[in-house]
């Protein structure tokens, strides 16, 4: 089971048909929606602000997601995957966007919808994705424009691809914790 704990009184909270991997850590002000999974070794932390997370969204193998203390809080859409060991501080991402292994997005970062970070980026403070564009680098800048086939062949169907890995779990699903 994985490790869920309250912080100062408030407990996560879970929409319903999510995957939670045995060593996943998920503390504090935190609100899943349905059909979200949070692989192994990922950690959400809502012990400084809070963190709201939309549904069909997969947090994939050790990325960490937190805050900055009464400042900067998470907020993500729906249909978002955060790929292996990127790092989400204080952001705001919008629905149907792929953050790729390793990026990470500093506070006040806004991705809007249809976007894609590149593997590795480091996005800075304050930076805003337009819609449909891909950023990668360091620091990151625009590459290009996400045409349908990033949109369909990326973003869609890896969201798609990780609500069926969860399902292979089985039993390992929680609902309404």
């Amino acid at each position: 089971m994985a490790l869920i704990k309250s912080v100062k009184g408030i407990v996560p909270k879970f929409g319903k048909n999510c995957f939670l991997a045995e060593n996943a850590t998920v503390t504090g002000d935190v609100v899943i929606g349905d059909d979200c999974s949070i692989w192994f070794n990922a950690v959400i932390r809502g012990d400084v602000h809070f963190i709201r997370i939309g549904n069909k969204v997969n947090i994939q193998d050790g990325a960490i997601i937190h805050c900055t203390y009464m400042k900067a809080p998470v907020t993500i859409g729906n249909n978002v995957s955060i790929a292996h060991n990127a790092i989400i501080h204080g952001c705001i991402i919008h629905d149907k966007v792929l953050i790729g292994m390793g990026a990470v997005l500093m506070d006040d970062v806004v991705v809007e919808s249809n976007s894609i970070i590149a593997a590795g980026a480091v996005v800075s403070k304050g930076t805003v994705i337009e819609s449909g564009s891909v950023y990668g680098g360091i620091p990151a800048k625009k590459i290009r424009m996400v045409d349908i086939d990033l949109l369909e062949g990326e973003i869609n169907r890896i969201a798609d691809n990780y609500n069926m890995y969860a399902s292979w779990y089985g039993e390992e699903k929680s609902s309404e914790k």
